[in-house]
């Protein structure tokens, strides 16, 4: 079938759904996930390929933006810059980084993630969001004091490589796709699960904060659905600034001034920077954010994704980035049904990040200050009422089929437990786990119906 022949009908079934995460309407037999008939790779469910754009001429982006999707985006920096940057910063002073290096550094993840988001996001028409590898951060947190700046920067240049090269090959694409749908899914909730809790957790530290940003959720959930989000965010504010816990300030905005680092290449950066970097990326990073996209509906093209965010990764090196990824957690808060209830339109959430990613990257770290002054509470109860609707979608596709629960189960058990085995987080021990559950189980059961 040729990329112009139509698609099968749309239907009201958002992504995320039992029906929209298994095999599309008019799927053939035997078709590829992630390559529909009649479809390109790396497009949303539901989509039409080709085509003449109607409305006239106004621009695509502008005819599908909404205020849920531009406010989906800015949480998720909200969130990226408030909590996973601290990271980025313990490793920078480990590394006896001076405040230009440490600017560079924070400015060439906040561009690489910004130019990818927004690029990715308008040529696959998905929430493709990106963001910097914290996993990666966490472990230059212990290593990067141990070797030259210079090292480290040639070890950034050889784990951007080495991930463009896998994401190009389709290696990692082919390896994905063996996953189950389900433990998949189950995956998806596991991540999620600990930001649900957050929710209330918090009640007890900063109860009137917590407290008003879950009742204004509910309440909006119920009157001004699209906007539940925003309206929490606001009362989450409000009640932070009632209680004396915002401390916003700006005192000065200079533009970054990027610094550019020779590298140098050595055996011991290599092995003990580049190869735990690649693995913690790829592992932790991206298979998780390409299972969001796929839990959500989407049928993400691996080589496009992967092989731009190794390409950004590498370039930006010589500036101090460790390397660019799919992002997960703010992934999710984008390709949920808070985001837009057209998954067709949720994109310009991903552009919309993208965008807030290039302005704060474009001052350094001179805005971070701003994320850093809101009360941890209030992040967390807001990236937990944002994720309600993705955690819902994970648990219904991790339950879906029966045959595939234990093994679903087990996935969710493992990877909401957090638990670090050499170096890489539980996402991929989630995933592997569950994939050995499931083929222990499946043979189980051919085995006695072939013995039957």
């Amino acid at each position: 079938m040729s990329p112009e022949s139509p698609e099968s009908p749309e239907t009201d079934t958002p992504p995320g759904t039992p029906s929209a995460v298994g095999r599309p309407a008019g799927q053939p037999a035997g078709q590829p996930a992630g390559q529909p008939a009649g479809q390109p790779a790396g497009q949303p469910a539901g989509r039409p390929a080709g085509g003449p754009e109607p409305h006239g001429r106004r621009p695509r982006l502008l005819r599908d933006a909404s205020l849920s999707a531009v406010l989906a985006g800015f949480v998720a920096v909200v969130v990226s810059y408030s909590g996973t940057l601290v990271i980025v910063l313990a490793a920078a002073s480990a590394g006896h980084l001076d405040p230009a290096q440490t600017a560079s550094w924070v400015w060439a993840i906040s561009i690489g993630s910004g130019l990818t988001c927004v690029g990715l996001s308008l040529r696959t028409r998905m929430p493709v969001i990106t963001a910097w590898s914290t996993p990666g951060a966490a472990l230059l947190v212990t290593s990067l004091g141990a070797y030259s700046y210079a090292e480290a920067v040639g070890a950034f240049l050889i784990t951007g490589a080495v991930i463009t090269l896998v994401g190009l090959t389709g290696v990692f694409g082919w390896l994905m796709r063996q996953v189950p749908q389900a433990v998949v899914s189950a995956m998806l909730a596991g991540i999620l699960f600990g930001f649900g809790t957050h929710v209330f957790t918090s009640l007890k530290t900063a109860p009137f904060i917590a407290g008003s940003v879950l009742l204004a959720y509910l309440l909006a959930k119920r009157l001004l659905p699209r906007y539940a989000v925003l309206v929490a965010l606001a009362a989450g504010v409000a009640g932070s600034a009632a209680t004396s816990r915002l401390h916003v300030s700006l005192h000065a905005i200079e533009p970054a001034r990027p610094v550019l680092t020779a590298p140098e290449f050595s055996l011991a950066s290599l092995v003990g920077i580049a190869v735990p970097l690649i693995v913690a990326t790829l592992a932790s990073q991206n298979a998780p954010g390409m299972a969001v996209l796929s839990a959500s509906g989407y049928r993400p093209g691996d080589r496009l994704l992967i092989g731009t965010t190794g390409v950004a990764s590498t370039v930006l090196a010589p500036f101090g980035s460790h390397a660019v990824n799919l992002a997960a957690i703010t992934a999710a808060i984008c390709t949920g049904p808070e985001a837009h209830p057209d998954p067709r339109r949720r994109y310009v959430a991903g552009v919309s990040c993208g965008v807030c990613y290039l302005l704060i990257g474009a001052f350094g770290s001179t805005l971070v200050t701003f994320f850093a002054g809101l009360p941890g509470e209030l992040v967390a109860a807001i990236a937990g009422v944002a994720l309600f609707g993705a955690l819902a979608g994970g648990l219904t596709g991790a339950v879906k089929e029966e045959k595939d629960r234990e093994a679903a189960l087990i996935t969710f058990l493992a990877t909401a437990s957090g638990v670090t085995l050499f170096g890489i987080g539980s996402a991929f021990w989630g995933l592997v786990f569950g994939v050995a559950a499931h083929f222990v189980l499946s043979g189980r059961r051919r085995g006695r119906t072939a013995g039957a």
